[in-house]
């Protein structure tokens, strides 16, 4: 949960500076909103960059792949050790298994 609020905060800052962008280099803005738009896009260009996360480009995705990768192998639980019990069970099993369609 806590990685889906971190990629969803990050596409909301990328929504919001496009907006201030359009609305910096729209004409019909006066000279305040401007100005007001242009300190907000630092802002929150600061903030994308502070998150660590790339442009919003293709590697925005592979990131975010990469990021839902890691998150999968910490949750994994550790594997059964080699050479207990149930690896012989097993060897048995199959054993019994073959033995006994050669028997059929």
């Amino acid at each position: 949960m806590r990685l889906a609020r971190l990629l969803f905060s990050a596409a909301d800052v990328r929504r919001k500076l496009r907006a201030v962008s359009s609305l910096a280099e729209n004409a019909g803005a006066t000279e305040h909103e401007r100005a007001n738009a242009a300190s907000l896009k630092v802002r929150l260009q600061q903030r994308l960059k502070e998150a660590g996360e790339p442009a919003g480009d293709w590697t925005d995705n592979a990131f975010r792949l990469g990021r839902q990768v890691k998150e999968l192998t910490k949750g994994t639980s550790p594997g059964s050790p080699k050479g207990d019990w149930t690896d012989n069970a097993f060897r048995l099993g199959k054993a019994l298994r073959r033995g006994y369609k050669k028997w059929l």
